[in-house]
């Protein structure tokens, strides 16, 4: 059983281990934020933590892990059981932050909020509720025009839709 300054040391490390694996994660999610801007400074950072984020928070889940493993073991006694319970619920919360945040920066979280409409629906000029001001991206055949509002666009990015019988994307 390691000595208390020991343990002491270990739950230090255990902390900056585990508080590098979650940011590595969570801040580029929170600073990454389409549509809201972002200052260049903050983008930059957040884009290098986002290309680093699969190895550091494999990295720093494993020592995480590792330090969590040598850390559960209670101590004697009623006392230092009760205290030792309260240490592993911690141990266990930490560590499924950590696991989430190493799972969550190999996937490309930010795609889920862009996905093509399934079945869109037009309708004609004098039936649109659209702003006056509103921008669209157009689309002008020789018999048939349509418009796709900005502020859909903006959150899907790709409309399937047919022209004239001819299949098309519209995006941007």
């Amino acid at each position: 059983m390691p000595s208390s300054s020991n343990r002491s040391l270990l739950w230090w490390i255990f902390t900056l281990a585990s508080f590098t694996a979650i940011a590595f994660f969570f801040i580029p999610a929170f600073v990454i934020q389409p549509f809201k801007h972002q200052s260049p400074v903050g983008l930059i950072m957040a884009m290098t933590l986002r290309q680093r984020a699969p190895w550091v928070t494999l990295i720093a889940g494993i020592l995480s892990l590792v330090i969590a493993i040598s850390l559960w073991r209670p101590g004697h006694g009623f006392e230092k059981l009760r205290r030792s319970l309260g240490r592993r619920t911690i141990l266990v919360v930490v560590m499924v932050v950590v696991t989430f945040s190493a799972v969550m920066s190999r996937l490309n979280y930010f795609e889920w909020m862009f996905h093509p409409i399934p079945g869109t629906q037009f309708q004609s000029a004098a039936e649109s509720k659209l702003d006056q001001g509103e921008m669209v991206l157009a689309v002008d055949s020789r018999r048939e025009a349509h418009a796709y509002p900005i502020s859909e666009m903006a959150y899907h990015h790709i409309f399937n839709d047919v022209i004239e019988g001819v299949p098309i994307v519209a995006t941007y």
